[in-house]
């Protein structure tokens, strides 16, 4: 999966004369972290949820009410946004640009184009939508999650024991812990029992929250 395929082409901008009090309400309204700033068509900068709390308490000294009013009526996202743009390409793979959020602790990135033309916007809250999507959960199901040796061939194992049960894999998900690779199968049956049994019988460890319990206690 690429950005371009799951970016947000219709998102909340503001301009660099946008109140900052008008832009934390879009924040709130739209659920998000940060606003792009456009200015005659062109991406200028950016501003984030934690640009604007600190810019708003920061007039709280020794102004009076009626001060105070005043300035929040006129202070204006161009005193606050930054403007070392984060951006992404659209023909990024889609994990890729989850590590890259993950490791600069971004918001989200700015989708360009080549020649620098904002295509769309992809956030945290994208990424959140494209794990339940991998993850299967939309198309119902069971799932099953194993704990299997770090080998070869693990996978079209599974799928064959699940494929002589006549039943259809909707997702797969690997994860590690403990120097352990988890896999993760959701099937199209309301019911996993048969599978869990069979994968069983076959020398699969099937676990479940019991099994780790201790971990979180």
């Amino acid at each position: 999966m690429y950005v371009g395929l799951k970016m947000l082409k219709n998102f909340v901008t503001v301009t660099p004369q946008t109140l900052v009090k008008d832009a934390e309400r879009l924040l709130e309204e739209n659920r998000l972290w940060k606003l792009l700033v456009m200015d005659q068509g062109k991406l200028v900068g950016y501003v984030r949820k934690s640009d604007i709390a600190r810019a708003l308490p920061s007039l709280v000294t020794s102004l009076d009410r009626h001060e105070l009013n005043y300035l929040l009526a006129k202070l204006t996202i161009d005193k606050i946004m930054r403007t070392n743009i984060e951006v992404i390409t659209p023909d990024v793979e889609i994990e890729l640009a989850a590590k890259r959020m993950s490791d600069e602790d971004l918001a989200g990135l700015a989708v360009v184009s080549e020649d620098d033309e904002l295509l769309g916007y992809i956030n945290r809250n994208v990424m959140l939508d494209v794990f339940v999507e991998e993850m299967g959960m939309q198309q119902g199901g069971s799932r099953i999650t194993l704990e299997v040796e770090d080998r070869s061939g693990v996978l079209h194992e599974i799928s064959g024991v699940i494929k002589e049960l006549g039943m259809s894999i909707i997702s797969t998900a690997t994860f590690y812990h403990d120097n352990k690779r988890v896999i993760v199968v959701r099937v199209d049956s309301t019911d996993p029992a048969p599978v869990a049994e069979a994968l069983a019988a076959k020398g699969y460890r099937i676990v479940g929250p019991q099994d780790f319990e201790q971990e979180w206690r």
